[in-house]
């Protein structure tokens, strides 16, 4: 859900520049979000800036920007959260296929097809997440996610209004909201697009990944099922079973995490689209939830259709937060797997060392050979190397040990690091229990 590094520097430039322009001839400082730098900033030129109105007045918006003047209002009231905290991108995204979807449907009832077409290719671009430096509101904001709506609204009105080859900020011939919010309302495309982005990211990413692991446990289920270890209970010795069952509990637990998720998506796939303020649906056509829900079905392959209450979508948000406990679910599933397999490599040598974990990078700063659980343990008492024999030494000596399954004391001496008298006075575990 985060945003490139690049784009949030580009972000906190943007709106240094925009809160130096709102500032009055006073000088007074702005104090900037969380995350930008703190200190005076210039009054930019008349030329970088265009005029903008909204409800309370004019306002100055940065002359390379889509967005107009609600957005830079809210960029003034909500001066919290930072560039990091900006509106996920996928929620972004997932407002451009609903305002193609409008404009589409609204072209059918009406709307001026020569607008509805530059509203469509605005919100594809929106939806291909090209003018993603255009969005640069935080997630604080009002519950109804109004400035959002209305950030996307400017953005696509003056895209298109460019792509129809009128002047950015005249709202004409597109206006954010006659044309872009047409037949629609913060409180109902706001939920409308939490959904869509929380569909998407279902079906292209934690189905896939889910997926991916079921099979990959269920390859070892099959690899391991004929040897043969003990069982344990309280992590002490029961009776024995295969690690091929062992690991068939986790393609289970798999398996139920993806029927979890699958199972909470019907509702989902309910969109709020066309209740518009309070669930009523003012202001739309008869028919016009439903073609929206058709459309963007259409447009993302996933099956929505329109909410079967319109109250109730707009005024709860059960659906994500059945969708969250079984995310929620799935958390625990992983994260008993994990400590299983993290349990079950412990040691080397000390620990309980049944699975063979790849060693892909060094664990420690100070004791050599050490790997941690990226993927597991090893933690050779070899700390005093460091300082006596060298840390690539003590590394070589501790990895060489576990893998030909010596001591490090005669392996030390195989590869002619040390002797056997300097092993002995060098390595004393009693004399690695503290500070000297």
């Amino acid at each position: 859900m985060h945003r490139s590094a690049r784009n949030l520097q580009r972000f906190s430039a943007d709106l240094s520049k925009l809160w130096a322009a709102q500032r009055s001839s006073s000088l007074r400082y702005i104090c900037p979000a969380p995350g930008l730098q703190l200190k005076p900033l210039r009054m930019a030129s008349s030329e970088s800036f265009r005029i903008e109105r909204d409800t309370f007045g004019e306002l100055r918006v940065p002359s390379d920007k889509y967005y107009g003047a609600q957005t830079v209002r809210s960029t003034m009231n909500f001066k919290i959260g930072g560039a990091s905290e900006r509106m996920p991108i996928q929620v972004i995204k997932a407002f451009g296929i609903l305002k193609k979807a409008a404009a589409d449907v609204n072209k059918d009832y009406g709307l001026d097809p020569k607008i509805a077409d530059a509203i469509i290719k605005a919100a594809d671009e929106v939806a291909a997440g090209k003018l993603e430096d255009h969005f640069p509101l935080v997630v604080w904001q009002t519950g109804s996610g109004t400035q959002t709506n209305m950030n996307v609204n400017e953005v696509i009105s003056n895209r298109a209004i460019e792509i129809l080859g009128g002047k950015l900020g005249s709202k004409d011939p597109v206006h954010p909201n006659d044309h872009v919010n047409k037949s629609q309302s913060s409180n109902d495309t706001f939920p409308t697009a939490m959904h869509i982005a929380a569909a998407k990211e279902v079906h292209e990413v934690l189905l896939p990944g889910l997926q991916t692991l079921h099979d990959a446990l269920a390859a070892k289920a099959e690899q391991f099922k004929d040897i043969i270890k003990i069982g344990r209970t309280h992590t002490q010795d029961a009776v024995p079973l295969s690690l091929g069952q062992e690991f068939g509990g986790y393609v289970q637990q798999v398996k139920y995490s993806i029927e979890r998720v699958k199972a909470a998506m019907p509702r989902v796939y309910e969109l709020a689209a066309g209740g518009t303020a309070v669930g009523t649906g003012l202001n739309t056509r008869i028919g016009f939830a439903e073609k929206v829900a058709d459309k963007v079905a259409a447009l993302t392959g996933l099956p929505f259709v329109t909410a079967a209450n319109k109250f109730e979508a707009l005024a709860a948000h059960d659906a994500l937060v059945e969708l969250s406990g079984a995310l929620n679910t799935i958390s625990v599933s992983m994260m008993k797997i994990a400590n299983d397999i993290r349990f079950l490599g412990s040691g080397p040598r000390s620990g309980l060392g049944e699975l063979i974990l790849p060693e892909n990078e060094p664990g420690s700063s100070i004791m050599p050979g050490k790997v941690n659980p990226t993927h597991v343990f090893v933690a050779p008492v070899c700390l005093i190397w460091s300082s006596l024999a060298g840390y690539d030494k003590a590394a070589t000596i501790a990895k060489t040990a576990h893998k030909e399954g010596l001591t490090l004391k005669a392996t030390a001496v195989k590869l002619g690091f040390l002797t056997d008298e300097q092993f002995e006075q060098w390595v004393r575990p009693q004399d690695m229990l503290g500070p000297k």
